[in-house]
């Protein structure tokens, strides 16, 4: 069975693979750098297992990226983003409970980038391997999160209540992410483009060992983004 390290090892390898024909391809054809910036938003939930029930939470997504392309379709991004990762969690059938546990990271993806159209609007494919780390968490909530286990709907209801205050084992993270999106050019030099990612974790927040909570926490999130890349060669 293929676990979760061989998994970026495979893409790593991927990348790498398309990376080398096109240091070569570089000394036969023409290309550019740009450099840009991006912002939006994401969605996100935590991949507990065992389940907790959950809807996606709403954060930020701000970063900058590097682009290097060939005229032959192809590409490469190196992007420094912060990004809001967590879950809000879902008490139904109970009613008036809310509780939110979020996760700021700084990330890094490394993407290959594939593009096809003019020159005037391209539509392109972002995927890589990506690598983060936490650097902050918030938890919001509307009860004493930290005596759950003393709310008597709670007992009555055989909710898990472990996740709210279990101390965060893994702060840095590193999964998969694919996006697909549109580019618009005004001049040479300067371009809008708007992308959705889709982000796969493959690091646990959360300890995982047998006589833990939970076998698996890991991220998963959905972001939308609208960029703007300046060309300077």
């Amino acid at each position: 069975m293929i676990n979760k390290l061989s998994i970026l090892v495979i893409a790593l390898a991927m990348l790498t693979a398309t990376v080398e024909p096109a240091v070569a391809a570089n000394l036969f054809s023409d290309h550019n750098v740009s450099i840009g910036a991006k912002g939006g938003m994401s969605l996100s939930r935590i991949n507990f297992q065992s389940s907790v029930p959950q809807k996606m939470i709403g954060g930020a997504v701000i970063g900058a990226t590097v682009r290097y392309i060939e005229e032959n379709h192809f590409g490469l991004i190196a992007e420094l983003n912060f990004e809001q990762r967590g879950w809000n969690e879902d008490f139904e059938p109970m009613k008036g409970y809310t509780f939110k546990r979020q996760f700021s990271y700084i990330q890094i993806p490394l993407l290959t980038h594939i593009y096809f159209g003019s020159e005037r609007a391209r539509f392109f494919f972002n995927a890589g391997p990506e690598l983060g780390v936490m650097i902050g968490e918030k938890t919001t909530s509307n009860f004493d999160y930290e005596h759950a286990g003393d709310i008597e709907e709670f007992q009555d209801n055989y909710r898990k209540i472990e996740q709210y205050t279990l101390p965060v084992k893994r702060k840095f993270d590193y999964g998969i992410s694919a996006g697909l999106g549109m580019e618009v050019s005004f001049s040479s030099k300067h371009a809008l483009n708007l992308e959705g990612r889709f982000y796969y974790g493959l690091s646990d927040v959360f300890s995982n060992h047998k006589t833990d909570p939970f076998s698996g926490s890991s991220s998963m999130s959905i972001m939308v983004t609208l960029g703007y890349n300046i060309r300077i060669k």
